[in-house]
């Protein structure tokens, strides 16, 4: 089974698509890159920022190859350039305190999450890690469906005194977290491929690897100071 696709090189072919994606440029500005009108507040920046980065991952058409003439680049962080283990902590934070939709069904307090695990997770609150983990898996690598991210999840587990051998992790815990996801917008379906990032989700992600980004930059000058 494939193992989960990371983003395509420049020049790369475009699936189903004869022309390559854009030049380096515009694909390192997308990931490395804060795009931010000079009226623009930072919600706005964010929004605007999204629009590159789903036009560049997915390949939308008509997007406008020239926005330096409109807008001014700025360096900004974004969830290749922080540590995932702070921002995944952060996202699910958010998404406890402030989507609703987003709940821990009953069998979540006993059930694993896998045949590799030998007890249920012991954290309370691993149902919203979960779903921040899944919204970071499907940003890093496109869309992506249940069935590979079973395999990403999965781990070893022993047999005695055989060999151990891989198997993917429990369908439930994956296929819930991304239906609630969906649900409030932050996910949604793309064909036979899986589910992808909607623009919300691109946002959301963005804005919180800003703060966790801005979070080490100030705990590194208190340490300096």
């Amino acid at each position: 089974m494939q193992g989960l696709r990371h983003p395509p090189h420049p020049g790369e072919q475009c699936e189903n698509q004869g022309s390559p994606r854009q030049s380096p440029d515009s694909y390192y500005m997308s990931r490395m890159w804060r795009v931010q009108k000079v009226s623009f507040h930072e919600e706005e920046g964010l929004e605007f920022r999204a629009e590159i980065d789903e036009a560049l991952y997915y390949a939308l058409p008509g997007f406008p190859e020239e926005i330096t003439g409109i807008a001014r680049i700025q360096e900004m962080p974004t969830v290749f350039e922080v540590p995932a283990g702070q921002l995944i902590e952060r996202l699910a934070k958010h998404l406890k305190q402030n989507v609703g939709d987003i709940t821990p069904p009953s069998w979540s307090e006993y059930a694993k999450t896998g045949a590799h695990k030998t007890r249920p997770p012991q954290n309370p609150d691993w149902w919203y890690s979960r779903c921040a983990s899944l919204m970071r898996k499907l940003y890093v690598h496109g869309p992506v469906g249940v069935a590979r991210l079973r395999v990403e999840y999965g781990g070893r587990v022993g047999r005695g005194n055989r060999r151990e051998h891989h198997v993917p992790a429990g369908g439930s815990s994956i296929r819930e977290p991304l239906q609630q996801l969906e649900k409030v917008k932050l996910v949604t379906p793309d064909g036979k491929k899986g589910r992808k990032l909607t623009r919300e989700g691109i946002v959301l992600l963005n804005r919180t690897a800003m703060e966790v980004a801005k979070e080490l930059k100030a705990g590194t000058r208190e340490v300096q100071s």
